[in-house]
């Protein structure tokens, strides 16, 4: 299952930096994940100083 990203983030675009297919992006207040192209790796929650990305 796809990985989401909570209301938490900081916008500080460490998870981007960390995804290796690129499913990352900035939002509106908030980075958002594609749920189509995410792996579900968790690379992406191991680089988030705050836990916003979660598996959902």
């Amino acid at each position: 299952m796809a990985y989401q990203i909570s209301d938490d983030c900081i916008m500080c675009g460490a998870c981007a930096a960390e995804c290796p297919v690129g499913a990352i992006s900035e939002g509106d207040g908030k980075y958002v994940i594609d749920a189509d192209s995410c792996i579900s790796c968790g690379a992406c929650a191991g680089a988030c100083p705050v836990g916003a990305p979660q598996e959902g």
